[in-house]
This record gives structure tokens, sequence and C-alpha cells, in this order.
């Protein structure tokens, strides 16, 4: 992809390689527009790959009255769910109501049917209202004092970051160049107009310009930063800041230690917020923190009031399986690029709506918006670059329709009609060759899609490719493979952070395969040994930053 890079003219230049990046360069890719994304770091290495891992509505903004980004929302959920039925898995969520609460039965009822209303009544299933005996079975581990009901309504799950990956794979299947670990150092500037970038590759230290008729500038909590990068030849006043960002923290911890079938939406006892515990597998997620910070987003991480926050949250609503600091496995942190409004309220009173700005040099743009909504919001940053070529008389254009509500990311092409998973669990197993279990097929289908079935190829031709990453995980060493090869992976916190879920789900947090992974990779990469040191130095760095709340 370097290579490719700066080599000809684009029509449209990413940057920022998350949600919001990856899923304009696949719309602009598919309607035949000439596209290169770039990102500093890896894709969905910011706030993409450390969200709350949901596809879903937003209940609570219902309470906000912000009708139109719930009904915007839901309808992007059903879509999702269509386009990429391996990722998106519907999920059940209790929303409990006691009797000091905060709203009452009848009202959260009601508010249920504004939820379906809104999704035309075509959410995964119709919420119904679980009585306090029917939670006893359904969910014991629930505080049940006080308790008078819980409705159950449905949205969605998610892997956040291998969602954008897809996208982005699917954007260079269309023609995209896309360029990891390239980050913008300056933006070309031609009579008064973006016209393209200075892009360093920050492997090797490479410089490329590259020229493009428009540039968007995708990149998440960093926006503000590149909309202030240098611009020569260009004598204008610094814009004005468009972000307030605001921290989110999760714990992981086991299953065993919070049991739960459902997801469960809690209201802080301390301050009121909504958050959630939401069952992962073998592990179980409590998050997330809404609170200011405008801090280094490659430096975000949980504090130890931040767990404990949480903890106290969980500890509240299951009360029988009191979390303590030592059943934290991990943690993540991100930062939410939200438009900054103007107003002084809570963090979580911001609104997540989004907005689309070009500025008077031409640089496009996109803050705000939700990772369930980026299908939607990228079509429109896609419209406005139309637009601006289109006034700028750069280029004659003739387009054909990107077709992103109904054209599969490339995990779901050739999945069941009736979404079932382990019939394509059972397909990888088979084409494993006796070289995989139940589990990996399962796991594996479940991540990749029918994508998994060229995993399995390779563990059929190599044997020595299907050995488990560490002995408790489904994870082999041909998934690093495979995302050296198709995944864009070039180092080690790629592949155990953003390409498996080792980082968070692991109990070491992947540091007992991390010598392996990096041998993996330096064969495959030829490293020498000094970048191979590089790699294991940096992925212990970010596993260190997880684990910083412990030395609070």
């Amino acid at each position: 992809m370097w290579d490719r890079l700066g080599r000809v003219e684009v029509d449209l230049l990413v940057v920022g390689g998350g949600i919001n990046g990856a899923g304009i360069a696949r719309d602009a890719a598919r309607r035949g527009l000439s596209v290169a994304l770039v990102d500093m770091s890896d894709l969905a290495s910011g706030t993409s790959s450390r969200s709350s891992k949901l596809i879903h509505g937003g209940l609570r903004y219902l309470e906000q009255y912000e009708i139109a980004l719930v009904f915007e929302s839901v309808s992007e959920r059903r879509v999702l769910m269509d386009l990429a039925p391996h990722l998106v898995h519907p999920l059940g969520f209790l929303f409990p109501v006691y009797a000091k609460g905060k709203h009452s039965l009848r009202m959260i009822q009601a508010g249920m049917w504004v939820y379906d209303g809104l999704s035309l009544f075509r959410s995964p299933k119709r919420h119904r209202t679980l009585s306090v005996e029917d939670l006893a079975r359904e969910e014991p581990a629930l505080q049940r004092d006080g308790l008078l009901g819980a409705p159950l309504y449905f949205d969605c799950s998610t892997d956040d970051a291998r969602l954008t990956l897809e996208t982005a794979v699917d954007a260079a299947r269309s023609g995209a160049v896309v360029a990891t670990w390239a980050q913008v150092e300056q933006f070309v500037i031609e009579e008064g107009r973006v016209r393209g970038a200075v892009v360093r590759d920050v492997l090797g230290g490479r410089e490329r310009t590259v020229r493009a008729r428009a540039v968007v500038n995708a990149t998440g909590p960093w926006t503000d930063r590149t909309r202030n990068l240098p611009r020569p030849g260009l004598e204008a006043p610094a814009p004005r800041p468009m972000l307030r960002t605001t921290k989110g923290v999760h714990i992981v911890v086991d299953h065993e230690r919070l049991p739960l079938t459902h997801a469960v939406v809690c209201n802080h006892p301390a301050d009121g917020r909504v958050l959630f515990a939401i069952p992962w597998g073998d592990r179980t997620y409590v998050g997330t923190t809404d609170t200011d910070d405008a801090g280094d987003p490659s430096m975000v991480h949980a504090t130890r009031a931040d767990v404990d926050y949480l903890i106290d949250a969980a500890t509240a609503y299951f009360p029988s399986f009191p979390l303590t600091r030592a059943d934290v496995l991990s943690t993540w942190a991100g930062l939410r690029p939200l438009v900054d409004e103007g107003a002084d309220g809570h963090a979580s009173d911001v609104s997540r709506e989004h907005k689309i700005a070009v500025a008077a040099e031409g640089l496009i743009t996109i803050a705000g918006g939700k990772l369930t909504t980026y299908r939607r919001m990228s079509a429109e940053v896609v419209d406005t670059a139309v637009r601006y070529l289109q006034m700028s008389g750069v280029r004659t254009l003739e387009l054909t329709p990107a077709g992103t509500d109904h054209a599969a990311l490339p995990g779901a092409e050739g999945w069941p009609a009736d979404d079932d998973v382990g019939r394509v669990a059972a397909a990888v197993v088979e084409r494993g060759g006796g070289t995989l279990d139940d589990a990996q097929g399962h796991a594996l289908a479940s991540a990749y899609g029918t994508r998994a079935l060229e995993i399995a190829s390779l563990c059929r031709t190599d044997a020595s490719l299907a050995e488990r990453l560490v002995p408790d995980r489904p994870d082999v060493l041909a998934q690093v493979d495979f995302a050296v090869r198709d995944e864009f992976a070039a180092t080690v916190c790629d592949v155990l952070i953003r390409r498996t879920q080792m980082f968070f789900k692991d109990r070491d947090q992947g540091l007992g395969c991390l010598e392996r992974v990096a041998g993996r990779m330096a064969q495959l990469l030829r490293w020498p040994d000094t970048v191979r040191a590089r790699e294991v130095e940096r992925y212990q760095a970010e596993v260190a930053l997880s684990r910083r709340w412990r030395q609070d």
C-alpha cells in the first residue's frame, strides 16, 4: 500500500482510519472515486476499538428528546445486522426498575414502545417485561431488594475493531489505497486550497507527498489537531476548536465473577448516569465512564477512580457477586470526539449528533456521531466531497451508487440466510482437516465470518499454525499470518489488540504469547532483531498503560 500511495493524484484523501474514515473510504471507492486512506497508527487504534462494542439505538437519548438520533440509530442497526451478521449480534438488555429509582416501571414500559416503534417494530425481538419472579430465574445475580420488574429489550453487540477492519478491507477491494502507520505531517496548499498532504511512514521513516482533489479529516479525537496541521503558503487564523472530548473506561472480569445472561442497564448509585454490565463470552465487562478529558488520545487510560466507580456500580446491582480490584483482568479507555456546542453541562448530556464542516481552504471535517450510524455519516461526508469536487470543477464525475446499505461486508459473503453460525463453524472445522476443534471453529466463525475458511485452509496446509497462542483461549497462530497477509497488520499491537482480542480477554493480556507472535511476524515481515525487540517493548508498554490504574 505504501508503494501505491502518492503515485497518482486521487479524488479523495481520507485522513484517519477509524470507523468513519474506513466508512468514507468504502463509500467513495464503491462510487468510483479514486481514494487513499492514511492513519498515523493502525486501523481503529483510537476510539473505534475502545467503545462499548454496541450497535444500538441509544434508549437513554429518548429522555433527552433526541428522537431523530434514535430513529437513525435503530434504522442503521437493522442495516448492519444484514451487512455484517457475523459481527453484529442481537443481545438482550434488562432495564431493572426499583421502587426508589428515578423512573417508574410504567414510564420505562412506555419508552420501550416508543423505542420499538422508532425501529418500525424491526428490533431483533419485541420487548417484554419480566416480573421479579422471572428475574430470579433468568438473572439471579441481580439485586432484588425493591425491584419492581425489568423490561427486556434488544439491541446488538459487535467487535468494533473488526467492524472497522472489514469496512477498510472492502474499501481496498473496491480500489482504495489503505496505508496504516502513515502520518500526515502537513497539508499541501495550492491557490489557497488544500490539495493533498505530506505523509511520513511512521515505521520506516520515509516521506511521500499525496496529491488529492479533496481531503477529509476523519481523525476522531485528533480532529482539532489535524485541523491545525501546518499549511505552508496559507495565511489564515487558527480554526476554532470543534470538539469536547470525554473519556470512557471499561473493566473486564471473569464471567464467573459476574455471571450474566443479559446485558443490564445500570444507573450509578452516586450520580445516576447510565452504564452497562455486558456478558462477553467467558468474560463480562462493565462501562462506561463519561468524564471530560482534553489529554493526548494516545495516552488515555483508566485511573483507579475510574475502576472504583465501575466496581461500585456493579456491586450495587449485583451484591451477591461483589467485585474487587483484584478481579479486574483488563481495562480499556477511549475518548469520544463529541461536537462542542458551548454548553457547560455534564459530559453525559452532550449530544451524540455529528457535524460536517468545510473550511474556507476546502478541508472537509467530520466530528461527533456514534459507531452505530457510521455508514450513514460516511455517505453524507462523501456527498459533501462530491459536491465540493463538482463546484471546484477539478474533474467531471461519473459515479455509481455505493450500495453500502445492502452490500455485505467481506466476512458476511456466503453467510447462511438463517444466521446459523454453527453451520459456518462446522465448515471451518472441516476445512481445517482435523487441525481445529469445535470451540476454535466457532470462535473463528464468530470473528471472521466466512473468511474463517481461509484461516482454516492455512491450518490444513501447515498444522503448526493451528496451535493455540495460549492454552486456555481459542486463538491460533494462523490468525497472525492472516492478519499480516490480508488485514493490514504491521505491528504486534495490531495483531494482539485489534485483530484478536487477546489484549482484552486473555488473563495475562497476551504477554504469554508475545514473544511467539513477535517471532512469527519477524519471519513474515523479515524484521531484524532490533525491530522485533521494539515491537515487543511497544506491546508491553500498551499493557502497562492499561494497568497503570493499579499504581495510582
